[in-house]
């Protein structure tokens, strides 16, 4: 039989730890979080990272891997995240993909097959080079001039996965949309389900900006003042995610701490906006509004719509 995995996706705040967790007690499953800060130690508060309670009430894998003073990248993800899935389904419980990184996600349950381009660490730095010297928005306008689409989906503080975009399109010569687009799926062998949760518009943005007040309530200043305190620097890909790269600036004296709230918040809509635009693209996904139920009550939705059963 071909072994099964399930997905909970969809933008921030939308609440797929609560609805992840319900379905792991219902289904007899342990979480793998998908969240591409959540790997980081010490970055608890500003990625909303379930709490040591949540933990010990379901197993979550890929939490606290990374050390935030070295990047991670996709390909670590993937390859313990393989690691966790072979060890769930050996224990005999079903893996639970839950969280908004849509590559992560991409990348474990099926990607897309794109064809291999080798870096080219000349080209890269030679690009770090330039918006060092203008801005972050010009690498940005530089991508979305070959390739809108992707463009469209990537925040200008994203340099990473933007210059890797420049690249494949300078080496192949179609932009990497495109390659998306004719691409197929890897075949992975195992039976997957993704489910989104989505919900109006304007009660994303209120909850969105609750939740940057309550991080904030919560500690967030101390916590990012103690990454700096530790060696971090807005230059490192931990310190470039949301809460992290604008309370940074604020402690650096770039802006005020209304301004760097407000900018959070602004960023973080911007981001939950792309996060959507991401995953509408993967018709794999069956949408649930959870607008007006509880995480439990969306969590036997999905039960009566995949009626999937650890083995």
């Amino acid at each position: 039989m071909r072994r099964k995995m399930l997905g909970v996706v969809g933008p921030t705040a939308t609440g797929k730890t609560a609805v992840g967790m319900a379905l792991a007690k219902m289904l007899g499953g342990e979480i793998i979080s998908a969240d591409s800060m959540s790997v980081y130690r010490g970055m608890d508060i500003g990625t909303a990272k379930p709490s040591l309670a949540d933990q010990g009430e379901v197993r979550f894998h890929l939490i606290d891997v990374g050390n935030p003073l070295e990047a991670f990248s996709v390909a670590e993800f993937k390859r313990l995240a393989l690691v966790a899935v072979d060890e769930i389904w050996e224990r005999k419980l079903l893996p639970l993909v839950v969280g908004g990184t849509g590559l992560y996600v991409n990348t474990l349950t099926g990607g897309w097959n794109i064809p291999e381009v080798p870096p080219d660490y000349e080209f890269r730095d030679a690009l770090r080079e330039e918006a060092a010297a203008l801005d972050s928005e010009h690498l940005l306008e530089k991508l979305r001039k070959v390739d809108a689409p992707t463009a469209e989906r990537l925040h200008p503080n994203d340099q990473m996965r933007i210059i890797r975009a420049l690249e494949v399109y300078t080496k192949m010569g179609v932009p990497i949309s495109q390659l998306h687009a004719e691409a197929g799926r890897i075949e992975t062998g195992w039976d997957v389900q993704l489910f989104g949760l989505t919900m109006r518009r304007e009660l994303l943005y209120e909850r969105i900006e609750n939740r940057v007040e309550s991080m904030i309530e919560a500690g967030l200043i101390d916590e990012v003042r103690g990454l700096l305190d530790s060696g971090c620097t807005p230059s490192m890909t931990s310190m470039k995610g949301l809460g992290y790269k604008e309370i940074a600036g604020y402690l650096l004296g770039e802006y005020s701490l209304d301004e760097a709230v407000e900018i959070l918040k602004r960023d973080t809509r911007r981001f939950a906006k792309r996060q959507m635009t991401w995953f509408r693209a993967d018709d794999r996904i069956q949408w649930l509004d959870v607008e007006s139920i509880s995480a439990h009550d969306a969590a036997e939705r999905i039960c009566g719509m995949c009626c999937m059963d650890a083995e």
